[in-house]
């Protein structure tokens, strides 16, 4: 009996926190207060453990020190960012005034960029430039397997580092464990390229009682000579991605940037690298700017934990309610917040030609299902789905009007809005854009389209199933 009083008393203490605890979406209280509620002690342990976003207090001061010192960079005279008066249109120069709001990156003319082909080619091409590198190469990875392609990066800065280019590697300490742990990686710093780990776990018994284990760093950043940058969904890997075989082959797009933009990326690394590293970089980033001669305005983007609360989300739903005639998106994770459904709903109701690409099989069965249960209300709406079917479409693309361009590393799920840094590019180009938009109409045509009625013909047990899932989707 004191057991079970103890019990329900704690579940009315973490109750009571889950309503009080500020900036959390309505949803994810609710979600919350399910599990604490219907899972016995385990629901109160998950909440204790990853139910809040805690960085740990030494985490938080470097992060904000190294935040203050960029931003301050950024605004300083000569940077740039003086220039991005009149880089943009007047119409879509709102959409650039939220990014910069949000990750201190105005948008500055000068920039060109490349499509890359699928798979193999990127990785080529950044060894390429690798190759061609003079003064410093910083690569930041969430994956980078010991595979093909993860080997040929390395090869290359193992190859830059021995004739004196300083490169610089970091990669989360989760998902790329199997690189840090490889003697890949060791020959890498014997090598002399300088190594590190983003938000490293260390001992996870004692790092659950600092901060919360799960926050990871999503970012895909390479940068040669403040003048080239790649912004993407690829992570360092082959395309058959052996740790998920059976999804295969998994489906990106990058694209190589040119110009001011290459520098705000290289701010973004910076201030990983500065957070786990007691090295000062910002030497690096007052240096000139490479500016192409008649090129597109761009602005990088950079979101996570740390940063301005419900960042992605905000930018996601803005550029949604922005499209006049019509918006194409791809994205792997489909478990928006309400604000994002409602966009999507909103725009295709005012007549805005709405599409939405996602993979038929996911690779997280809970994610690929919760994202299902949204399908009927979009549909009703007019947003046309497909579900991309020969291997897992990662791409994480939007293009607007066929004029706007987000690209990056964010997906429209919770992990992106909440938990994950994050790294885009938005930039305002028709040519560059409409090379986007083709290659979003490959995956159509490599597509099947859902149909209301089919929706509509679930069976009773599957929408029970997508649905339930759906309610703890916050958690997911």
């Amino acid at each position: 009996m004191l057991f079970l009083l103890l019990h329900l008393a704690l579940q009315v203490v973490l109750v009571v926190r889950v309503i009080i605890r500020p900036h959390r979406d309505p949803a994810a209280r609710a979600a919350w207060i399910v599990v604490v509620l219907a899972v016995p002690v385990i629901g109160m342990l998950a909440y204790l453990l990853v139910g809040e976003t805690r960085m740990g207090r030494a985490r938080a001061h470097r992060h904000h020190r190294v935040a203050h010192t960029l931003a301050a960079l950024e605004r300083a005279p000569g940077f740039g960012a003086a220039d991005a008066a009149g880089a943009v249109s007047a119409d879509v120069a709102p959409l650039f005034a939220l990014t910069r709001s949000i990750g201190d990156f105005a948008p500055l003319a000068g920039n060109r960029g490349d499509l890359m082909p699928e798979g193999d080619p990127t990785i080529n091409a950044i060894v390429a430039d690798i190759d061609d590198a003079d003064e410093h190469v910083h690569v930041g990875f969430y994956i980078w397997l010991p595979d093909g392609n993860g080997t040929k990066v390395a090869e290359a800065l193992i190859r830059a580092a021995r004739r004196g280019v300083t490169c610089r590697a970091l990669v989360d300490d989760v998902g790329s464990h199997a690189l840090v742990r490889s003697a890949l990686w060791a020959r890498m710093g014997e090598a002399g390229v300088r190594l590190a780990c983003a938000l490293p776990v260390g001992n996870p018994l004692l790092r659950v009682l600092i901060g919360r284990i799960d926050l990871r760093n999503h970012r895909k950043i390479v940068v040669v000579d403040n003048r080239v940058t790649y912004c993407g969904s690829q992570n360092c890997a082959d395309p058959a991605f052996l740790p998920k075989a059976r999804f295969a082959p998994w489906v990106d797009a990058m694209i190589r940037f040119e110009g001011p933009v290459a520098r705000q990326n290289n701010c973004i690394f910076a201030s990983d690298w500065m957070e786990e590293v007691d090295e000062d970089l910002t030497p690096l980033l007052a240096a000139p700017l490479t500016v192409v001669e008649g090129g597109f305005p761009a602005a990088a983007v950079a979101t996570g934990p740390t940063g301005a609360h419900a960042a992605m989300p905000e930018i996601f739903a803005t550029l949604i309610y922005a499209a006049q005639r019509e918006l194409v998106v791809s994205t792997p994770y489909y478990i928006p917040v309400g604000a994002v459904q409602a966009a999507f709903c909103s725009a295709a109701r005012r007549g805005v030609d709405v599409t939405l690409i996602l993979p038929a099989r996911n690779d997280d069965f809970a994610v690929g299902a919760a994202s299902r249960s949204y399908y009927a209300d979009l549909l009703a709406a007019g947003v046309t789905i497909y579900e991309f079917t020969p291997g897992l479409l990662h791409t994480k693309s939007l293009t607007l009007d066929g004029r706007v361009t987000l690209i990056g590393s964010a997906n429209m799920d919770r992990r992106s809005f909440e938990l994950n840094y994050e790294n885009n590019i938005l930039f305002e180009d028709p040519a560059l854009t409409d090379a986007v938009r083709r290659r979003q109409a490959g995956y159509v045509a490599r597509a099947r389209r859902v149909e209301a009625g089919e929706v509509a013909g679930w069976s009773f047990a599957r929408r029970l199933w997508n649905n339930a899932l759906a309610i703890v989707g916050p958690v997911l």
